[in-house]
């Protein structure tokens, strides 16, 4: 789309249309091609789960959670086309500096939210679920349903991967001035306080172990944070200077 700062209200409903129009189309050529390795990205999903097999109790559970993976398999493969179309749409509006940020923005939140999902999978799944799995196992049998496992599996890597957002959404309101890094510093003492909280909601298990683990990896990436934030105050300092 050619940067023109007077298309009318019109011409950016069509813009919209046509790009929501390839966002579905992508979504339906990923899901499709998520559908042929489904079965693997199953598997790769029980892993954690250890040698428990899930059940499923209702007729159509199991081929309601297999769609849903796939659907959730091919939004993730859609997903940097789809902050392409985000990209392509916004930009015209914006002015040269903040194009360059969004450029820089999206992609990175891309990495850093595929970094916390695998944080999740590789090291925080196998920990809660050995304890959830292993509560009461000497008094019951555990049958875990396909759809909470996958639901449970699922939500924990989404969360993750969005608290792993954190020192970059840190470096860009510093960026632009709406926070400090002394303002961080002092906020330091209430963010631990903040981490363990959060930790006791995100995580699905009571044991001090893992949700030590996420508070401890949320206090890491605030005080990356702080470091990031201190940067972004300088180059905004060099800007300024080089401004006036």
């Amino acid at each position: 789309m050619p940067e023109d700062r007077s298309l009318t209200l019109t011409e950016h409903l069509r813009e919209l249309r046509s790009r929501l129009i390839k966002v579905v189309i992508a979504l339906g050529v990923t899901t499709l091609l998520a559908l042929i390795f489904t079965d693997r990205i199953f598997r790769l999903l029980l892993v954690p789960a250890g040698d428990i097999k899930p059940v499923f109790i209702e007729v159509t559970e199991m081929l309601g959670t297999y769609f849903k993976v796939a659907l959730l398999s091919g939004f993730v493969l859609a997903l940097p086309f789809i902050l392409y179309q985000v990209v392509m749409f916004v930009a015209p509006g914006l002015r040269p500096q903040e194009r360059r940020w969004l450029y820089i923005f999206l992609p990175a939140a891309f990495v850093s939210f595929v970094i916390g999902a695998l944080f999740a999978y590789f090291l925080m799944l196998p920990a809660a679920l050995k304890f959830l799995l292993s509560f009461g196992a000497d008094l019951v049998t555990p049958q875990i349903r396909i759809s909470n496992y996958v639901d449970l599996v699922l939500g924990m890597m989404f969360w993750v991967g969005i608290v792993f957002e954190t020192p970059l959404v840190m470096y860009f309101l510093a960026r632009l001035g709406i926070v400090t890094p002394q303002a961080l510093g002092r906020f330091r003492k209430f963010f631990i306080v903040l981490a363990f909280v959060i930790a006791a909601v995100v995580t699905p298990t009571p044991d001090p172990i893992t949700q030590t683990l996420v508070a401890v990896a949320m206090i890491a990436l605030y005080e990356v944070g702080v470091l990031l934030a201190r940067l972004a105050a300088r180059q905004r300092r060099r800007a300024s200077e080089s401004a006036s």
